[in-house]
């Protein structure tokens, strides 16, 4: 009989009238691989957090080889040999790998740091589970996956039985992820038991072998992941059937909408971001920028926008110049922007949903008398698309904030799909969203671009990527590299190129 490293029952968590955790059971034994699928609030990250010493559970238990854990603190909880990497990073930037390992448990000689101890234990679990990296290296200055590898050598470090990831691949390439995925593979063959926290189904199926599937706080589904497929585990996560392919005609290309010419925009530390930027998006096409973030997508689409000002190039819509403009004047213009935070940038969240789906168009004469706001067909609008969009909520008087996320984001689609813009700037459109609501953002994206929309997409997810677009533009420091049609188009050589192999 299989090791049991953890056993979970009846874990209840909640917080005001939400139960976040209701009830849920599950075990992992050592040397498996576990994944916890579910719809965005289903309560995944709740119930890793308790494992780890970060949230206090209110009623059932945990047990750790064997032993109910009153697990008090992650103190406690790396004491007991679970281990926990967190989908933000937590290594400190201007220090060494060997730094950061140790960091909290140092090793000294006499009153001082031992760094070669350190280094040496760097090196050590590095050989042992293939996780090569510098022990002498500045974290800042190295890519993501490697600052996830310092991650889990630090996790290991600690003697981790039980290592937990949450979205360990939300920031890695494709091959960054594949490097991942054999690692995690090799850790269980070591005897790790791992849990991990995923949207992805495609590693899912590639590494784990048992998933748990969560739904409002309750475990729907138990499953091996040799005895289900894609189709099978969206299926349990929402609820019902799951179109996972784009379902999308050839597109039928029309005029220029958009250019971007020589584009240079500073990022918030006054360094360069977007250098050099070139790029067109015609009527009635996708256009998919595809990178590793951090490399200028975040200030190209806000200087677009209009919510950043270039410092070099230009920016014309429909042969307008908007390379200064504001974004009422960008919206003027035709722009409809789905910004990649939409709770930063995309909601007024004490503002009612009504008022939310009118934000950019609340002085337009449809829905004002004279110089005051014309309530009825505010709301009149509301029903419309809390109907078009299924937006699930019993009124359109609700706050924004009483929604879930993937229902905010279909108020913010809705909004800027609304005014059946020219250009459609889509950021992260699908971030944090279920299965689900992906397919029906998707959905509406591709009619956008049927209607004779240029739509231009900026996502970190490159099967997203390949899914919506027709012509992709690999985006590396700040600058294409390289343009290709999405149709045929080459994972691998993708991946290649966003980590700069170009």
């Amino acid at each position: 009989m299989a090791e049991r490293i953890l056993d979970i029952e009846g874990l209840v968590k909640v917080y005001g009238t939400v139960r976040a955790n209701d009830g849920i059971t599950l075990h992992v034994n050592r040397g498996e691989i576990v994944a916890l699928l579910g719809e965005n609030g289903a309560g995944k990250s709740t119930l890793v957090k308790q494992i780890f010493g970060l949230v206090i559970p209110d009623s059932g238990t945990i047990s750790i080889n064997g032993s109910v854990a009153k697990i008090k603190d992650p103190t406690d909880a790396i004491a007991r040999g679970v281990g926990m990497v967190h989908q933000h990073f937590q290594l400190v930037p201007v220090m060494t790998v060997a730094e950061n390992v140790v960091l909290g448990n140092e090793p000294l000689k006499g009153l001082r740091l031992d760094l070669s101890s350190a280094r040496e234990l760097v090196r050590t679990i590095s050989e042992r589970h293939g996780l090569e990296v510098d022990p002498d290296a500045i974290i800042e200055d190295l890519p993501v996956g490697t600052q996830q590898r310092v991650e889990i050598i630090k996790a290991l470090s600690r003697k981790v039985e039980l290592l937990i990831l949450d979205e360990p691949t939300a920031v890695l390439t494709p091959q960054e992820t594949d490097e991942l995925l054999a690692v995690m593979k090799e850790l269980a063959a070591a005897g790790t038991a791992i849990v991990f926290i995923t949207h992805k189904l495609r590693e899912v199926l590639a590494v784990a072998d048992r998933v748990y599937v969560l739904r409002r706080g309750k475990t729907v589904g138990e499953v091996k992941a040799s005895e289900t497929d894609a189709a099978g585990l969206a299926q349990l996560m929402v609820g019902r059937t799951v179109v996972l392919q784009v379902d999308k005609e050839d597109p039928k290309v029309g005029a220029e909408v958009l250019k971007v010419t020589d584009l240079e925009v500073m990022d918030d530390r006054h360094l360069k971001a977007v250098n050099g930027f070139n790029l067109t998006v015609n009527a009635g096409e996708i256009v998919g920028v595809a990178g590793v973030e951090g490399n200028g997508q975040r200030e190209l689409v806000e200087a677009i926008a209009g919510m950043r000002r270039p410092v070099k190039g230009a920016i014309a819509l429909g042969g307008v110049d908007i390379t200064l403009a504001n974004p009422y004047q960008t919206h003027a213009a035709g722009l409809g922007h789905i910004p990649e935070d939409r709770e930063k940038h995309g909601l007024v969240s004490d503002y009612s949903i009504a008022d939310n789906l009118v934000l950019n168009r609340f002085d337009e004469p449809e829905f004002r008398n004279g110089p005051v706001r014309d309530t009825a067909a505010i709301n009149a609008n509301a029903d419309n698309w809390i109907k078009t969009f299924d937006i699930r909520t019993p009124s359109g008087d609700l706050p924004a904030s009483s929604l879930s996320g993937g229902n905010k984001q279909k108020v913010v689609v809705a909004r800027e799909m609304s005014i059946e813009p020219r250009l459609l700037l889509a950021a992260q459109p699908t971030r944090g969203v279920d299965v689900g609501s992906i397919e029906f953002i998707h959905r509406r994206i591709v009619e956008a671009r049927d209607r004779g929309a240029a739509v231009l997409l900026v996502s970190a997810e490159l099967d997203e990527i390949l899914g919506l677009a027709d012509r992709i533009a690999v985006i590396h420091s700040g600058k294409v590299v390289k343009e290709m049609p999405a149709e045929g188009a080459d994972r691998t050589y993708i991946g290649e190129l966003m980590a700069g192999g170009h």
